[in-house]
């Protein structure tokens, strides 16, 4: 089911090539349902709903209700109500930590200099509502928009059979979003980037979904800003001798429960916990319910590397990047500083990614695909905008002057030296 593997770099090569391994086939469809949302608005908007979701919508019933969402949020299981609202406090109070301020500084010429920083005026979130129908996301998409004090948030989330999921309806009314629209698909993300007539435009796109969702919102970046382009989930276990074999087991099937083409890998240096954690992976196996997946996920995409030593377990952490990684060893404060590329890095055996998913505080939003390199979690900075702010009086501006027209000069812009020298004069 899951391979102890010595020979690394060709499991490697194939984890890889799973980042583009279906786009090509799905891109085409998803341009033309794009351009069609764009060109015919709710027109297109609703053919599809039909088309995909199998339920007529029309501006009527297009969105929900605000007493909608409020008899969803006070109809939840309240031992559930309570785990949201403590999830919705912590996720706010480490959002409020990641906040940046508007500065300023004045140079000693009277040079007046500084970033203003201001929230997004209305943003767009997307979360699946089939059979992936996941009200944490709400929160970890919403909740930074919320503290980044963005005025108007949208929330799409698809209807299939025309039937709304309960918990993500609550979720949204929990966490203070504005509008909840009932569609999904490419399309959902085509008519928040482009606006329809029932649908307005949005600043920013964010949210997780299916590959469908991933390329549109590829293809409307431009038009939208967008958090990233999601993958399938990953997980990266290093762990030692001091690793309890289930732990890790059932760590890394935890990850591999979400997609075929899930990814969970276990970088040791012991044969004795390699061995081990596979049995653990075998015997939980057959516990879980997501069997189909996790079959397809565990051959393809899991693996157990066995290395030489540690250093070579973080080298190639370093290497793969990882949405989640996960340092499961006697010391894991010591190998913090060495580890330059992951979405997430969860120290200790008590300190599974599930914690992160759901109650830690942090954002389970990460950069996927090796992104980790270059992408940070989506955080309330996200929906901030920053602009320069400058201002010169008369003596600090002939001070630079004419280094700025000779700067200008040297490139050739004599329309910049030009509206420089006429101060001058």
């Amino acid at each position: 089911m899951i391979e102890i593997i010595e020979d690394y770099e060709p499991f490697l090569k194939r984890l890889r090539e799973r980042a583009g391994s279906d786009n090509e086939a799905h891109a085409k469809t998803v341009r033309e349902i794009v351009q069609n949302v764009a060109l015919h608005g709710d027109a297109a908007l609703f053919s599809y709903t039909k088309q995909f979701d199998h339920w007529d919508i029309h501006p009527g019933n297009l969105k929900f209700t605000r007493d909608e969402l409020r008899e969803a949020y006070e109809t939840l299981d309240p031992h559930l109500k309570e785990i949201l609202l403590l999830a919705k406090e912590r996720i706010c109070r480490f959002q409020r930590r990641e906040l940046q301020n508007s500065w300023f500084m004045t140079e000693p010429g009277g040079g007046f200099l500084g970033t203003r920083v201001q929230p997004l005026e209305r943003v767009g979130l997307y979360a699946p509502g089939g059979r992936a129908a996941y009200p944490s996301s709400v929160l970890m998409n919403a909740l930074p928009a919320v503290v980044a004090g963005v005025k108007e948030i949208l929330l799409a989330t698809p209807l299939p059979e025309g039937k709304p999921n309960g918990t993500v309806l609550g979720a949204a009314y929990a966490a203070g979003v504005s509008e909840v629209y009932k569609i999904g698909g490419a399309q959902a993300i085509a008519a928040m980037a482009y606006g329809t007539e029932s649908v307005p435009k949005v600043d920013k796109i964010v949210g997780p979904g299916n590959i469908y969702v991933a390329l549109a919102k590829k293809e409307v970046f431009g038009l939208a800003g967008i958090d990233s382009i999601a993958g399938p989930s990953e997980i990266l276990i290093i762990a030692d001798h001091s690793a309890r074999p289930n732990f890790v087991a059932a760590d890394l099937l935890s990850q591999a429960e979400h997609d075929p083409l899930a990814s969970g890998i276990l970088i040791t240096d012991s044969k004795e916990l390699a061995e081990s954690a596979r049995k653990e992976i075998e015997r939980l196996f057959s516990l879980l319910s997501r069997k189909e997946i996790l079959r397809s996920s565990l051959q393809k995409y899991c693996g157990i590397l066995l290395v030489k030593d540690i250093e070579e377990a973080v080298e190639i952490a370093n290497r793969i990047a990882p949405e989640h990684l996960e340092l499961a060893v006697a010391d894991p404060f010591s190998l913090l500083p060495h580890i330059r590329n992951a979405g997430a890095i969860f120290l200790g055996h008590y300190t599974p990614e599930a914690l992160g998913d759901y109650l830690a505080g942090s954002n389970h939003v990460l950069p996927t695909n090796g992104t980790a390199r270059f992408f940070s979690p989506l955080s309330a900075q996200d929906f901030l905008k920053r602009t320069s702010v400058i201002s010169f009086p008369e003596a600090a501006f002939r001070s630079l002057a004419e280094k700025v027209e000779a700067f200008a000069e040297e490139e050739g812009l004599d329309g910049h030296a030009r509206s420089v020298r006429e101060r001058l004069l």
